[in-house]
């Protein structure tokens, strides 16, 4: 069968962002066709896991399992321990509890986060994505250049291996193809930020013998210290053998994979070097995120500090925002400012994690040497969970100043107050458990949810019938659970196909059909 020369949605980049955005496509009926330059076959670990939201997503897909399962055993503990060497002295711990430990037990979320690097979870995905029809993945095809019009987009690219140009011609183009996209180039969109902010280093290495040099037993991750204070640390890949070690600042020219081993280490062992690669690290936040018909996600989109693990997660989430408003417009309900929402919500959210994952990237680095650490640590309890970048974060996602949700006049949430549910309008909404293993969050992902607490005979068809008017997938789902009616404060939320809180009252409001008009972005 010849290859596909128009699609619906064209993506440029295989990577997790591509793989998502072509994932939420196909789940909704919408064609998509992936061009990748490269093989599909990743050699070393870029990011180290998936975020408490990121395997939510993978739950909706049913490969949550899949992935948590992949390569970290359920009862193998995640732990931050700081050090001076690996054979030093132990300066803290962070106790991070393991799977089993935490299993039913968050507030947040029913996955919370899985330690699944990417070397482990590319695969997972694009299998997935695969199996969806209207998707399809095209390996060793580089974008050389594109043109749009009214009409749609029209893309050359060549083969890699035969050098053969083709033409690709597609409705929409979105750029998910990482920091150096060809799409935000060709573009012209500009980057604000600071830019590099350091020069790293990664060792990938194998060394079943380097865990046994620490005394206080596994742990995820090391942070090490010497005389200046935390230069680096080792990530654990697996719970076995093969690590990733991340030196922050690449300063010195004598210095090479070996002996930033050696030091970590603080004596000989016996481990493999698999790859050294020196990276720039940085702050980049794209000024624009389309042009017309054409959009960048991820990577291509911003760049940050990758502390905290909230890079790919960004561009996960960007990915099912774009996706279900790219839907709504074919299935023809979908207003003429939907699209436009994307850039409104995606970018704020991208640059508060790029200012986060820069604030703590600083804030490791600059921790003192070890002797002044346990002092900095004994004044200040909370420091260590913060360093760490509480996965919570990255599970109550907010679009505080969404065009598309209507705000009801609660505060923002703002500080610690992050880590708490809220169904304030914007906000990724809350989890809460309505039966053995059933969340709320099982209850969105199609269309729009109105959910109604307590109240069975509060008369809702005004709406109902509103968004039948306007073609609107919308369901209504009875909640009875003391709670979640807690949680989500409101009689009634309404929650759109992302799983974001579009609108909540106590009332059906008295013009529905404008509420709904609002939510669908007309």
């Amino acid at each position: 069968m010849p290859e596909r020369t128009k699609t619906q949605v064209l993506i440029v980049g295989g990577g997790p962002v591509g793989l998502t955005l072509a994932i939420e496509l196909g789940l909704r009926g919408v064609e998509c066709v992936i061009v990748e330059c490269g093989d599909g076959v990743l050699r070393v670990p870029r990011m180290s896991s998936v975020s408490a939201r990121g395997m939510e997503f993978c739950r909706r897909w049913g490969i949550a399992d899949k992935v948590r399962d992949a390569v970290w055993p359920r009862n193998y503990p995640s732990d931050f321990v700081y050090v001076s060497t690996m054979i030093g002295e132990e300066l803290a711990r962070l106790r991070v509890p393991s799977y089993e430990e935490r299993a039913g037990k968050m507030d947040y979320s029913p996955e919370g986060g899985a330690v699944c690097p990417q070397i482990y979870f590319d695969p997972i995905i694009a299998a997935k994505a695969k199996s969806v029809p209207g998707v399809s993945i095209r390996y060793g095809i580089k974008l050389e250049s594109f043109d749009q019009d009214q009409a749609g987009v029209r893309a050359i690219v060549t083969d890699m291996e035969t050098g053969t140009e083709s033409t690709l011609l597609a409705d929409y183009l979105v750029g998910c193809d990482g920091a150096g996209s060809v799409v935000r180039r060709q573009l012209g969109i500009e980057l604000d930020g600071p830019g590099r902010i350091a020069t790293s280093v990664n060792v990938f290495f194998r060394s079943a013998e380097f865990v046994t040099l620490q005394s206080g037993g596994g742990a995820r991750f090391f942070r090490c210290f010497d005389e200046d204070g935390c230069w680096a640390e080792a990530i654990a890949i697996n719970s076995e053998d093969l690590w990733r070690l991340s030196v922050f600042h690449d300063n010195d020219p004598d210095m090479s994979g070996e002996s930033y081993l050696h030091k970590i280490a603080g004596r000989d062992f016996s481990y493999e070097v698999l790859d050294v690669t020196s990276w720039p690290r940085r702050d980049i936040l794209a000024h624009s995120y389309r042009q017309n018909r054409v959009f960048i996600a991820g990577d291509a989109a911003h760049e940050m500090s990758p502390t905290g693990g909230a890079g790919m997660h960004t561009g996960m989430c960007e990915a099912v925002n774009l996706a279900w408003k790219l839907a709504a417009v074919y299935d023809g309900w979908g207003g003429d400012q939907l699209l436009a929402s994307y850039e409104a919500e995606s970018r704020p959210l991208a640059e508060y994690y790029v200012d986060l994952s820069t604030k703590t990237f600083n804030a490791i680095s600059a921790l003192p040497g070890a002797t002044e650490f346990r002092d900095v640590i004994a004044d200040d309890s909370g420091l260590l969970r913060r360093l760490s970048m509480p996965e919570q974060y990255r599970a109550q996602i907010c679009y505080p100043d969404s065009p598309i949700c209507i705000a009801d006049g609660s505060p923002p949430v703002e500080g610690e107050k992050l880590l708490a549910p809220s169904a304030r309008p914007g906000t990724r909404a809350p989890h809460c458990w309505l039966a053995e293993g059933q969340s709320t969050l099982d209850l969105f992902g199609t269309g729009f949810v109105l959910l109604r607490f307590g109240l069975p005979d509060l008369d809702v068809e005004p709406l109902r019938d509103a968004a039948d008017r306007r073609s609107v997938l919308f369901d209504v789902v009875d909640i009875d659970g003391t709670e979640a009616a807690t949680v989500y404060k409101q009689s009634l939320v309404l929650v759109r196909p992302d799983g974001h809180v579009a609108w909540r009252g106590e009332a059906v409001p008295e013009d529905a059909l404008a509420l709904v008009d609002h939510v669908r972005g007309a």
